[in-house]
């Protein structure tokens, strides 16, 4: 009696009905439930009606007894009913015991509680917006629960809540925008669903701007792009496509920033599908965006450049990766490097600029990254948002240059990657040193001994773009001494392969402090082309495989992308202070094929031929004395440059050489160079034998120094075609007819150039002599 006191004005035989078991019972008794409320809506007995509805929450639905649980729902659904319009005043205490049903044991149970929660939603229409995030939170647990018919009943409540926020104008978004985004982490397929659902409806809704959030979901949507289900993964490919297209249309409002760091990190993905949306929406951003995503760039390019070397398995990541990569590299512009570091206070007003929010943790790991890993630098170093600048605003972005570079060389150190993705890390440093060489200037000590390494790549292709890197540091006006260059002593770690420049560069024939680096008859190069010409030169002695397959390939380029003269003038001068006299040997035979067979080198061989002007013959002097490592090469030297007297007076020392097998070889070598093209104009001078004896004097030198061999009958064939043979004696009236070539290069002392190549070969026996006697050591030591 006492329970049915406290249970008026519910009826004994109602609240018996409300706890039996079966359900006609129970539907019975929410009928008479119904009627008695309406007659307190009638009355407007407010009182009452809270009192039922407490009644009905918590001795019903919040009961210990399952029958019970049911009872206090369908009660509480003939409430909601009942009230009709009126039910929004009473909606908190009509949803909050519902929704605990949500989490009963019992399926039976959670269905009711979807179906009573139905029934209130639908009277109550839009006046559930207050209370949508409650409702959402508790229909996203039961989108994965197990039992197939509280799922029907949760879907059919879905999409009655999704009519209503679709027509209403009141969803408040900046309220459930947490709750989407704590939400949307979860990991359950049917979970993952039932948000990409609420998020498409959501994009859909014309007064809702879900565009404005999107940073704040950007990432979880990715996230559920590389769920297991293909439908649900279809479904968030189009919600991000939806947003795309949206992102287009309205550019203007977009936070772009805010997003740039998502999607780099998303670029690096190994889920083809996740990496593939990510780079599209990426290269979506550096177009709309343009110059605010300058401050990310580093990032972009962690997460770009791996991606260009992919196979035709990826095919479509690496074409977009390479529009993202062109794109962003368009977006450096000459002005970069005229922007000083004070004047980037007036980058945002009201915010940090790029350069200061990257600059701290720059700083603080300014060492090389690891080779071959993914530094968190290049990601976290990287978050301070821009604002995207509207068409009234122009707003000023620093190029993060230090990023950009720590990135481009750990890329190159990083022996794993592919050729592709070196060549354009080779390309972005050439960029960079063309439109801002000021700046790049700043970071070449670091980047030189690795672009040096780089010529020992495998492939052709890597070797000319790193040639043209190397080429530009040497010719650019940014890199003069003053400020950047090596003798500033700025080089605080120099490679073990690095030379510096010597003090003394006589040989140059030019004065004052640039004479180290060019001919005076050539354009001037800066303080870095003589350091270059050093270090390549230690490079070939240390490396000889990448002299003997690569060296005459990289100093043919190196003609083409400076100046021949002076490529020849300063290894010459270097050389001739060489003290592995066998590797000097060795390049200089090198370069002297080079400079007799290469199309690259015509022009500097016409200036060669007829030695006119004083800068000719200062490098004609300048190559002789290097090429006297080499007897041979210097002999073709003289007959390259006409001095045919000066050729035989080097053969006649031939007879105090040690003449060994490789010295016939070259000579040998040396005769199937007169017979090509290159020296025509050699083999028809044989037809004046009176203004040429000594010509033909030193051709029959070399016949001499030669065994009876393919060249010697070569040589011996080529002589007895030339014509009255008894003219070759030399006579007074050969100096009298002596041809204009002669007569320009008369200042040259060549008693004083064949005393030097005396000496030079003296040098080398003695080398031979120091290594013949190291090499018999050991056997003295035996025999003693």
């Amino acid at each position: 009696m006492n329970a049915e006191r406290d249970l008026a004005p519910l009826a004994p035989s109602v609240v018996r009905a409300l706890n039996d078991k079966l359900y006609e019972k129970r539907k019975v008794a929410a009928l008479e439930i119904e009627k008695l409320v309406r007659e307190f809506v009638a009355q407007n007995n407010t009182t009452q009606i809270k009192h039922v509805i407490q009644i009905l929450s918590q001795e019903f639905a919040l009961s210990q007894h399952p029958h019970s649980r049911k009872g206090g729902l369908i009660g509480l659904a003939a409430c909601s009913i009942a009230l009709g319009k009126d039910s929004g005043l009473y909606l908190k205490e009509l949803i909050e015991p519902v929704l605990t049903c949500f989490n009963d044991a019992d399926s039976r149970l959670r269905y009711y509680a979807c179906e009573a929660l139905y029934n209130i939603v639908k009277v109550a229409r839009g006046s559930v917006l207050p209370h949508f995030n409650v409702l959402f939170d508790g229909l996203s647990k039961l989108a994965a629960d197990p039992d197939p018919n509280v799922k029907s009943g949760s879907e059919l409540l879905d999409r009655l809540l999704k009519d209503i926020v679709t027509e209403s104008n009141q969803f408040d978004l900046v309220g459930f925008i947490p709750l989407l985004r704590e939400r949307i982490y979860s990991n359950n397929q049917y979970a993952r669903q039932f948000i990409i659902s609420w998020i498409l409806v959501l994009e859909s809704v014309p007064d809702i701007n879900l565009l404005d959030y999107l940073p704040e979901i950007l990432d979880g949507l990715f996230q559920i792009l590389g769920d297991n289900s293909k439908e649900i993964r279809k479904m968030c490919e189009v919600a991000l496509g939806e947003f795309l297209k949206e992102i287009k249309k309205n550019p203007s409002s977009v936070k772009f920033a805010d997003m740039a760091n998502i999607l780099v990190i998303h670029c690096q993905a190994t889920d083809d599908l996740i990496q593939l949306t990510a780079m599209c929406w990426m290269r979506e951003f550096i177009q709309l965006a343009g110059r605010v995503m300058l401050p990310y760039s580093s990032g972009i390019l962690t997460a770009v450049l791996p991606c260009l070397s992919y196979d035709d398995r990826k095919k479509n990541i690496k074409e977009v990766a390479n529009v993202c990569n062109q794109s962003l590299m368009k977006l450096v512009i000459p002005e970069d490097d005229e922007m000083d570091e004070a004047k980037q206070s007036v980058t945002l007003p009201a915010e940090p600029t790029s350069e200061e929010s990257l600059s701290k943790p720059e700083a603080a790991s300014s060492g090389e990254l690891p080779h071959g890993g993914r530094s968190e630098m290049d990601i976290t170093a990287l978050t301070q948002p821009l604002s995207f600048p509207c068409s009234s605003e122009r707003i000023q972005v620093t190029l993060n240059l230090d990023g950009i570079v720590q990135v481009l060389d750990c890329h190159l150190h990083d022996t794993s990657i592919g050729m592709m993705t070196r060549i354009a890390v080779l390309k972005w440093l050439y960029h960079l040193y063309i439109k801002t060489p000021r700046k790049m200037f700043r970071h070449t000590d670091s980047l030189f001994p690795i672009l040096l390494r780089t010529l020992s790549d495998e492939s052709d292709e890597v070797i000319l773009k790193d040639l043209e890197v190397l080429a530009e540091i040497a010719s650019s006006p940014a890199g003069q001494t003053e400020g950047h260059g090596p003798s500033n002593g700025s080089d605080a770690r120099p490679s073990p392969l690095e030379l510096h420049v010597p003090a003394r560069a006589s040989q140059l024939g030019s004065s004052g402090p640039k004479g180290l680096e060019c001919s005076p008859s050539t354009p001037t190069m800066n303080s870095y082309f003589y350091k270059f010409m050093i270090n390549l030169l230690k490079r070939f002695s240390s490396e000889r495989k990448l002299l003997d397959t690569r060296g005459a390939f990289i100093i043919r380029q190196l003609c083409l992308l400076l100046n021949a003269e002076n490529i020849f003038h300063s290894m010459a001068d270097i050389l001739l202070r060489e003290e592995d006299l066998k590797f000097a040997s060795t390049m200089v035979h090198t370069l002297n094929t080079i400079l007799l067979t290469s199309s690259e080198l015509f022009q500097l061989r016409n200036q060669l031929k007829d030695l006119k002007t004083p800068e000719s013959r200062n490098l004609f002097c300048c190559l002789y004395r290097s090429w006297c490592h080499n007897p041979v090469t210097t002999v073709s030297l003289c007959f390259l440059t006409q001095n045919y007297k000066h050729a035989y007076d080097l053969i006649q020392k031939f007879g105090d050489l040690e003449v060994t097998v490789d010295f016939l070889t070259e000579v040998d070598k040396l005769v199937q160079l007169i017979e090509c093209p290159i020296f025509t104009y050699l083999r028809l001078q044989l037809l004046d034998v009176k203004n040429n004896p000594y010509l033909i004097k030193a051709l029959y030198g070399l016949l001499m120094l030669l065994p009876q061999s393919s060249a010697f009958q070569l040589l011996s064939h080529r002589l007895q075609c030339v014509p009255n043979p008894e003219l070759m004696q030399t006579t007074d009236s050969t100096k009298a007819s002596a041809s204009f070539k002669k007569t320009a290069a008369s200042n040259i002392d060549y008693t004083e150039l064949l005393q030097h190549f005396e000496k030079v070969q003296n040098k080398h026996l003695e080398a031979r002599h120091q290594r013949a006697g190291r090499a018999e050591q050991p056997d003295r030591r035996v025999v003693l």
